[in-house]
């Protein structure tokens, strides 16, 4: 009678789990969505603010900062670039020392200091004149705060990004059926929230900013974050937490295989083969992909002076992490048509009708938020419908593998591509049909929701590819380096806005002469933004392939 009724209660505790007092915890109270909803709210909040200062910064910068359009654009590349690769630095810190909780509040602890002094640099009184016709100029003062603020924000966002989404999907047990599903439709809920932010932050912040005040722009989401900061901790109580081992970190663990390895490469097979033979390993047992790590079962000179040498399952897991390189660079095709969005696609919407009505003119940077708007609208769509659809058909509880959701989304990113190169040739044929090809700032007579078609596709190819990539690499990372494994997706980003600029300036460069506007010029109407969208859908579909 004991084991019956003890049995139930054991089952209901979560294995390698405990809860902020270091307990063990009950299923029914700790974890799954009773604490994702919070961990997703903090994201929300965060989306808001990096996209706040992020989608209208470019303006700040050649407007009170008195900046050069190319300076300015040069310094939202580089800052955007360094944004993303961050997470790299924060992940490794909470997977190696501070653990990804502690990591979130103090990542947002800087995050709402860096937006105050964001706000502040704006009151800091210019010392520039304006002579009749002079040059702008730019107050040292404020640039100097207002630029250390802003990177602030971006070493805020690399310790937030991939820890708060790694300790969110901690929430969901990958051993109970029913939290596996869960898991899953966490990640579409996560960036359903994700781009629920910014869509707002882009609508709000940017009007405020533009009609208002710069200061009340940035402040918005300074509160914003330090609400959403109280928010996370009042969900403490209902976190799950990962136990402490007595091993050996994982940063150790792979490092240790492949300097083994290493140190190893003149062992010959038939030695690897006697070592798993000692070892009781079948041949067979072990993956053979990434055979030269199998060195690393093998002591340096027969004997164990020099260190321990590696088990199995640590070559294993090296092996692991090891694979994630050919997806990883295959994905950097996407990440290259990623950064064009906020770039080509606005310089598209800027020269054609933006009217509505008969006195208001929609900013071209407002059609950035539609892609927010598609991933709204189609990630509910693909949770409800198109998953159990699938999920009937193949007997994947996810509906279809990660890495065919992943290539998806490629494949429709390349899509959108040639959508909007035909577009601007569209657009280009319209100029010269109205003699506007010499005008820079002509307005052509074509409305800006022809460009809508490839704002909604690339939302659609966030949905598949975005999420693709955050479930696929966090699931396939050891359990203590999650963190690294959704910060190698975001270095996806970071690395594909570095080769977006550098193919920029080699197109430009090679395809310029002969006093000749180039595929991409100053004057759109005289440059061929439509070669250099099919030259990125070729690329994409290389790495699709």
């Amino acid at each position: 009678m004991d084991d019956s009724v003890e049995s139930p209660l054991l089952n209901n505790f979560v294995d390698g789990v405990v809860d902020y007092k270091g307990r063990p915890v009950l299923r029914s109270k700790s974890g799954c969505w009773r604490s994702a909803y919070f961990i997703i709210g903090v994201e929300v909040a965060e989306r808001f603010a990096y996209y706040g200062v992020s989608s209208n910064l470019i303006r700040y910068l050649t407007g009170p900062l008195g900046q050069s359009t190319a300076t300015a654009a040069e310094n939202v590349n580089i800052w955007s670039g360094t944004a993303y690769l961050l997470p790299l630095v924060g992940a490794f810190v909470a997977d190696a020392f501070l653990g990804r909780y502690l990591t979130v509040i103090l990542a947002s602890l800087l995050y709402v200091l860096a937006l105050a002094l964001l706000a502040f640099s704006t009151l800091i009184p210019s010392d520039c004149t304006n002579a009749i016709g002079g040059s702008s100029c730019s107050p040292q003062l404020q640039v100097i705060i207002f630029f250390i603020s802003l990177y602030l924000v971006a070493f805020a966002q690399g310790g937030h990004k991939p820890c708060v989404q790694a300790f969110g999907a901690d929430q969901f047990d990958a051993n109970d059926p029913k939290e596996l599903k869960s898991k899953s439709s966490f990640f579409n809920w996560w960036y359903f929230g994700l781009c629920a932010g910014p869509t707002v932050g882009i609508f709000v912040l940017s009007y405020i900013q533009d009609n208002l005040s710069w200061g009340l722009g940035f402040g918005i989401p300074c509160v914003i974050m330090g609400f959403a900061l109280i928010m996370f901790l009042f969900g403490t109580v209902t976190y799950r937490f990962g136990e402490k081992t007595q091993e050996k970190n994982a940063f150790a663990r792979i490092s240790h295989v492949f300097l083994t390895a290493a140190r190893n490469s003149r062992v010959t097979s038939s030695e690897i083969s006697a070592e798993e033979e000692a070892s009781g390993i079948m041949h067979n047992q072990y993956s053979q992909q990434f055979s030269f790590l199998n060195k690393a079962l093998v002591s340096y000179d027969g004997s164990n002076e020099d260190g321990p040498i590696c088990n199995a399952d640590e070559v294993e897991e090296a092996k692991a992490v090891l694979r994630l390189i050919p997806i990883w660079i295959s994905c950097l095709g996407y990440g290259i048509i990623f950064a064009q969005t906020s770039t080509f696609f606005t310089k598209q919407g800027a020269t054609m009708d933006r009217s509505i009505g008969p006195s208001f003119d929609i900013p071209p940077a407002t059609l950035q938020s539609f892609i927010g708007i598609s991933v709204i609208i189609f990630i509910p769509i693909y949770d409800t419908i198109l998953v159990p659809l699938t999920r009937a058909i193949t007997n994947i509880h996810s509906g279809i593998t990660k890495l065919q959701r992943i290539g998806t989304g490629i494949f429709i990113s390349t899509v959108s591509m040639v959508v909007a190169a035909i577009v601007e040739t569209k657009r280009l044929e319209v100029a010269r049909e109205y003699g506007l090809l010499d005008d820079p700032n002509a307005m052509i007579p074509m409305k800006i929701w022809w460009l809508l078609p490839q704002y909604l596709l690339a939302g659609a190819g966030d949905v598949f590819t975005i999420v693709g990539m955050q479930e696929f690499f966090y699931d396939q990372m050891p359990s203590d380096l999650k963190s690294i494994g959704l910060a190698l997706y975001l270095s996806i980003l970071g690395i594909g806005s570095f080769l977006s600029s550098f193919i920029i300036s080699v197109v430009d460069k090679t395809t310029c002469g002969n006093g000749q506007d180039g595929w991409i010029s100053d004057n759109m109407n005289q440059g061929h933004i439509d070669y250099f969208y099919y030259l990125l859908a070729g690329i994409s579909a290389g790495a699709f392939v």
